[in-house]
């Protein structure tokens, strides 16, 4: 990122605490493009404008991370149990094994992704269907996260069909 536009953050950020709330409903009608919520606390509406500030300069959410946020939005709609366990993060350099069929296959997490068998991928899903042929989440595969249970799972082939 520029200098410049660096110092333009830091200035717009520390110039946060101190505007009055109409300054900051316009910055936020600048920002999200909608009226603030007239309910919404100060801090609140600040802590919004700065992370909004932030995710302009120097980038949202990665796309997973979107996701996750999407289904713990929609777990909540349903008023289902929420799933707030967090998946484990792994480090460049480690190394995943899965014994499939007799075989055992080894997994390297790279800094943008994971090689397995010398090829690059993307996702442990791609490599968990590159093993097996079918359809399995790749982070239940590899024994990161537990499987879901029994009456979650479909009986016809789908995703995380018995076994």
């Amino acid at each position: 990122m520029p200098r410049e536009s660096l110092e333009r953050l830091r200035e717009a950020l520390a110039r946060l605490p101190t505007a009055n709330r109409a300054d900051l409903r316009a910055e936020w009608l600048r920002l999200y493009r909608t009226e603030a919520p007239a309910r919404l606390g100060r801090e609140l509406l600040i802590a919004a404008i700065a992370y909004r500030l932030q995710e302009e300069a120097l980038g949202g959410l990665r796309p997973e991370r979107q996701r996750r946020l999407r289904n713990i939005a929609e777990q909540a709609g349903r008023g289902g149990k929420l799933d707030l366990a967090a998946a484990p993060r792994l480090k460049p350099g480690t190394r995943l094994l899965r014994e499939w069929q007799g075989r055992t296959h080894q997994v390297l997490v790279s800094d943008d992704g994971f090689v397995w068998q010398q090829a690059r991928y993307r996702s442990l899903s791609q490599i968990a269907r590159a093993i097996t042929g079918t359809s399995w989440s790749g982070p239940v595969f590899f024994g990161l996260k537990p499987r879901p249970p029994s009456n979650m799972r479909s009986g016809h082939g789908g995703a995380n069909a018995a076994r």
